[in-house]
């Protein structure tokens, strides 16, 4: 991390000074919100929020396991027979 800024700040107070967290988080550092003593959220630059959600991966690339590549599935169709039902 370096020599990162890493300000904790209670949801109140963020809510009654905004202007002071965006100004942590615009020179680089990191602020973290806490609701009810536990942290919640994070205000990070958005060069780093870029850098952690940049990829060219698809939702199914994503949730791909690569690890099953090897094992094959073969599924037996379904088969719904209709049938006569009074009306």
């Amino acid at each position: 991390m370096g020599n990162t800024t890493i300000k904790t700040v209670t949801s109140r107070e963020f809510v009654h000074n905004v202007s002071a967290a965006k100004r942590v988080a615009a020179e680089g550092g990191h602020v973290i919100i806490t609701d009810r003593g536990q942290p919640a959220l994070a205000l990070v630059p958005i060069a780093l929020y870029r850098r952690l959600t940049n990829t060219d991966k698809t939702l199914v690339d994503l949730l791909r396991m690569p690890e099953a590549d090897g094992i094959e599935i073969d599924f037996e169709p379904i088969r719904i027979g209709a049938r006569d039902f009074d009306a």
